[in-house]
């Protein structure tokens, strides 16, 4: 899966990486995959993307089914926030459009957010993302 993750349960959070070629189908796969563990209720979640090359298909019309769908996934947990954190232009622009179609969705419960680095997600959401990054996955902030 082109999306790796971490569940770190003293955080209450998520995180999650898109790695290499990406596409919306499987950020779905991903969000599916995880959210429907009970244990993760209510966490909130980090999708950063500064690992991915390429996300394929992100048309309006997909990011807004992506939207819709995991609106209404995150209808049935306690309230929890996304926070998407885009380094690169196109893929901030993606999570933005992103941000607005989840926040049309009726009666969302999740709050989303985008950011250009860890740092502000962390300022963010309240906990060192980075601290919640296990040693095996990749850095927390690529390399320029």
């Amino acid at each position: 899966m082109p999306i790796k993750y971490h569940i770190d349960p003293d955080r209450r959070l998520v995180i999650g990486w898109l790695v290499g070629t990406t596409t919306v189908a499987e950020m779905f796969d991903y969000a599916r995959e995880v959210w429907v563990r009970p244990e993760v209720a209510g966490f909130d979640e980090v999708i950063d993307t500064g690992h991915a090359e390429v996300i394929e298909n992100p048309t309006p019309a997909a990011l807004r089914t992506l939207a819709a769908r995991s609106a209404v996934m995150a209808a049935t947990v306690p309230k929890g926030r996304l926070v998407i954190v885009a380094r690169q232009q196109v893929q901030y622009g993606l999570g933005r459009m992103y941000e607005v179609y989840r926040g049309q969705e009726p009666g969302r419960t999740q709050e989303v957010a985008v950011f250009r680095t860890l740092a502000e997600a962390s300022a963010f959401l309240g906990t060192d993302v980075t601290a919640a990054v296990p040693p095996k996955e990749p850095p927390p902030e690529p390399a320029d």
